[in-house]
């Protein structure tokens, strides 16, 4: 049966007949649920609010509540929008936008939100993103595809991870983060670039070195920031990788992380 007798759904939820809603889940109004499409018993998911297909919401997860932000109103327009295939796991809590933003949260598809994991208001959250136990992301946070947060990760608001970057354990992140990089440690910093990553992806050995040498350019020699993206934009042009490096840190509204030898 797709919707259990016990589960409380409202009648102006639109949930697609091979969506399956399990006992005692909650559905609230103005909630879109896609087909096949699983929300396991006593999650809620709250609206306005649209889920793509095929993706998977485990107990007590609390989706589409209000956002977390003192501005914030009944009755303002805010929304949350959820691609396919992602995995959500139990006690996740994603918020709606804020009329700050577009009034939209969106989380994108194929990522895994393990359990605890929050999603804040008006925060973008790309393809192919992993955020471990307990990661966490303040509002206005974007998340750029193929990112990965470890446990206990607290990204601040306003900050951006670029695309295929790794963020280890614990870590505070209060900046952002370009493109490929690592960063770890209790007083956060970028320490290398994304090697083993790349290579699982199927990045080339001539990206990595490519991406090694804008990493060395940026973090490693001495000189203006600027200089160091002009000198990259030069000689290394005809990789992609490594101008999407640069884009994220031209286009960075709250500066990047610093590097190992920073003080």
């Amino acid at each position: 049966m797709p919707i259990d007798p016990t589960a409380v759904v409202h009648p102006s939820a639109k949930i697609h007949k091979n969506a399956l809603i399990c006992a005692y889940a909650i559905v609230g109004a103005n909630v879109e649920i896609g087909t096949g499409t699983v929300v396991e018993s006593h999650a809620v998911v709250q609206g306005p609010t649209k889920i793509g297909k095929n993706n998977h919401i485990y107990s007590f997860a609390s989706i589409g509540g209000d956002p977390q932000d003192i501005t914030y109103e009944q009755g303002q327009e805010s929304n949350l929008i959820i691609g396919d295939d992602n995995l959500i796991r139990e006690f996740c809590t994603i918020n709606r936008g804020t009329e700050k933003e577009n009034s939209i949260t969106r989380v994108g598809s194929n990522n895994m939100l393990m359990a605890y994991v929050h999603i804040a208001h008006d925060c973008q959250v790309g393809d192919h993103v992993i955020m471990s136990n307990n990661a966490s992301l303040a509002g206005h946070v974007k998340i750029q595809d193929w990112a990965i947060l470890g446990g206990f990760t607290l990204v601040k608001q306003f900050c951006m991870i670029g695309v295929h970057t790794y963020i280890g354990m614990g870590c505070h992140v209060n900046k952002d983060i370009p493109s490929y990089m690592v960063a770890s440690g209790a007083q956060t910093r970028v320490r290398s670039i994304n090697v083993e990553g790349m290579r699982r992806r199927g990045f080339s050995p001539n990206a990595i070195a490519a991406m090694k040498r804008a990493f060395k350019t940026v973090y490693r020699e001495s000189g203006l920031l600027d200089q160091s993206l002009r000198e990259l934009e030069r000689t290394e042009s005809d990789h992609q990788e490594v101008m999407q490096f640069v884009e994220c840190i031209r286009s960075s509204e709250v500066g990047i992380m610093r590097g190992p030898t920073e003080e």
